[in-house]
């Protein structure tokens, strides 16, 4: 199974303060026939306006990723963490038996675009942790960069949940492969430029926004296919 839901195809949410769009059901967009893919309950892209933000609020159960694509994104929690998150930067938070977090944009005049991804754990009631990373953009160029591991990659940041998350930037013409994996669901995000997608006799083209989710065996291999800039990918394996 392929399924490609287009960057149109999202349900927009506009606040004023803050511009969303929901890729599962999420918030005021309720669609039982579209609540989760495997364990990734909700992927939204969102646009924080400066100096607004998402108030002091509790979550439990739950592994929130946070990936910062442009702006600063500030995070504060009830573990005592506090922290500026910048393009690149990607924080993983377990809520475990419980946490109580709020996120907001430091800037007087910038936004902040920022993804976010809450999957469920593979086990409940853990204690709640919060970590971050800063990952280059070179070290992602034209290769598949392992960011979040449920199995403890080296160098990235721990999960609780048998989930793999990847960034790609592709140059024109590049190509990478994530091999074949017997079993397993494929999440991809493109979150800017072009690229082509193949999974055995299927090829897929995608924009700005497009996302793919795949549960068939087989190589999948992205080319970037962009004319004027590289295309950046979201890959999330799981199971």
């Amino acid at each position: 199974m392929i399924k490609v839901i287009t960057s149109d195809e999202r349900h927009t949410s506009d606040r004023g303060w803050i511009h969303s769009e929901f890729s599962f059901s999420f918030s005021d967009y309720e669609d039982p026939s579209n609540a989760h893919f495997g364990c990734l309950l909700a992927h939204n892209e969102n646009i924080l306006k400066p100096e607004q933000g998402f108030k002091r609020h509790p979550h439990h159960d739950l592994e929130i990723v946070t990936y910062v694509v442009s702006g600063t994104l500030e995070h504060r929690d009830d573990l005592g963490n506090s922290h500026q998150l910048k393009p690149g930067d990607i924080q993983v938070m377990s809520a475990g038996t419980g946490v109580q977090h709020e996120e907001r944009n430091p800037s007087s005049n910038e936004e902040v675009r920022f993804i976010q991804m809450w999957f469920l754990p593979d086990q409940r009631s853990e204690s709640p942790a919060w970590r971050a990373l800063s990952f280059d953009r070179q070290d992602q160029l034209n290769k598949l960069l392992p960011v979040i591991s449920g199995n403890g990659t080296e160098g990235t940041l721990p999960i609780n949940q048998e989930v793999t998350i990847f960034l790609s930037t592709l140059e024109t013409g590049q190509e990478v492969s994530l091999p074949h994996r017997d079993e397993r669901r494929t999440y991809v995000f493109l979150i800017d430029g072009n690229t082509d997608l193949n999974c055995g006799d299927e090829q897929l083209s995608l924009r700005p926004g497009d996302a793919t989710r795949i549960k068939k065996s087989c190589e999948i291999t992205f080319k970037g296919t962009s004319s004027d800039s590289p295309a950046n990918l979201l890959i999330v394996d799981m199971p």
